[in-house]
This record gives structure tokens, sequence and C-alpha cells, in this order.
């Protein structure tokens, strides 16, 4: 199989889909003279450039070409996972304005109060294959719970908990590495809404706080404070199977 050949594209288009601003604004930023294409200035907009052959900077910085954008978020507590919401912040408010024109999403949601590890990114595919049941992408959380639900539970999250008649949950790990305070590990294979504090609940625990340490093989950066993002290393997307 050939491989894919990248069409060239619009000046302005180039930049928008780099995250540098919005076509109106490039279009002036463009005409200021301060984006060259391979070392001449370029005050064209609609000037064509192929991204792998044309070498394009803005205020003299390089733009290197990228169709996929990979983020990890330590998401806080209280910040909505969502791309917009007119009432309260979501995670994309704690990032800069350039993702946001790269089309960049949560791959898969946290709860308004649970914190952790969060990929945001605009590949699709790759969201679609982490989140989905079928490829039992395991998802890692550290759960502290008001009270001990007993042994009997990790028997319970192994076989399935029932939730209710109309869902019950996939086999899933647990086990405890604290009883004062109480505080258990739970390894899920999908992401129901509210799934993890409805398991606990279903035997007799109530989940006092809740956080995503790992999505797969990708660990949450302890150097990443709540709040704070960064993007995926070379290895990290490997891990993901990101291309």
């Amino acid at each position: 199989m050939e491989d894919a050949v990248m069409e060239s594209m619009r000046l302005d288009r180039f930049l928008k889909e780099e995250g540098i601003a919005t076509r109106s604004e490039l279009r002036k930023i463009i005409r200021k003279g301060r984006v060259k294409v391979d070392g001449e200035v370029c005050t064209d907009p609609g000037h064509h450039v192929d991204p792998e052959i044309n070498q394009v900077t803005f205020d003299d910085t390089p733009i290197h070409h990228s169709e996929y954008v990979y983020l990890m978020l330590n998401k806080p507590k209280g910040i909505l996972t969502a791309t917009s919401d007119r009432y309260a912040r979501t995670v994309l408010d704690l990032l800069p304005d350039k993702y946001r024109l790269m089309k960049v999403f949560p791959a898969g949601r946290l709860d308004k109060d649970t914190e952790g590890l969060l990929l945001i990114t605009n590949n699709g595919t790759l969201a679609h294959n982490l989140l989905s049941p079928k490829k039992r992408v395991p998802k890692l959380y550290e759960a502290q719970l008001d009270r001990y639900p007993g042994d009997s539970a990790i028997t319970a999250f192994k076989e399935g908990v029932v939730i209710n008649s109309e869902f019950t949950a996939l086999p899933a790990d647990l086990r405890f590495i604290s009883m004062e305070p109480v505080i258990a590990l739970v390894e899920i294979y999908e992401g129901k809404f509210h799934q993890v504090k409805r398991m606990f609940k279903a035997v007799g625990a109530e989940v006092v706080s809740l956080k995503r340490l790992k999505m797969g093989q990708l660990t949450l950066d302890e150097m990443l404070k709540p709040g704070e993002y960064r993007e995926l290393t070379e290895e990290e997307k490997t891990l993901i199977g990101a291309e």
C-alpha cells in the first residue's frame, strides 16, 4: 500500500489547524508579514502550502504539522468533563485557546467531583478504542470510602456487581490498601454514569473521594497538580496506540 500523500492547503487554514489563531485573526497576522514560507515573508492568506514540504514559521518560530494532539490533564474537582457549558467551567477552559482551535475533546468523562487522569485529544478513533468495553481497556481508580464494606465486596466486584435490574457492572478488580481511612483501588473496563460510586453503594459503602490513576497503560503524572496538563511523550503515545 502506498503512503498517503498530504494535500496542500491554504496558509491560513494550516495555521488555524495548528492552533495559532482563528482564521479571521490569521488573515491580519499574515498580512502584517509575521509568517514566512520557506524563509520568505508571505502576506497572502490563500497561498497554498504542503506541510510535508514547505517550512512555515510564525514570528520566526517553526510550525510543525501535527494532525493529532494528545494531552494528559490532572482534572480537578468541580470541573465538568465537557467541551462547553453555559453555567460551569469545563476541562477545555483549563487549556489555552490553541487547543480549542484544534477541536480537542475529552476521551471519556469523569464526574464533576472526581479528579485525576483525563486524556484530551482530537483523535476520535483512538478515543473510541480506549473507551469501548469490547476493547477491555482497564481504568484504575483510587477511592476513599466512608466504611469498609467487607471481604464480600471483593468477590462481588470480581463476579460483576448488580446495580439494579437494568445494569450489572462488568467484573472488576478490587483491593484495599488502607483501613484508616478506608482506601481502595478498583479497576474497571467500562465507564458508565457514576459507575464506581454505584458499585460501592451496591456493596454498602459510600465514596468520599475518587481519583483516576490509570487508563490502559497511561499513568497519571504525579508531577501534575490538579488543573495542570502536558502533552504526552512519544513513549506514552505508543502506550495508548496513538499513530
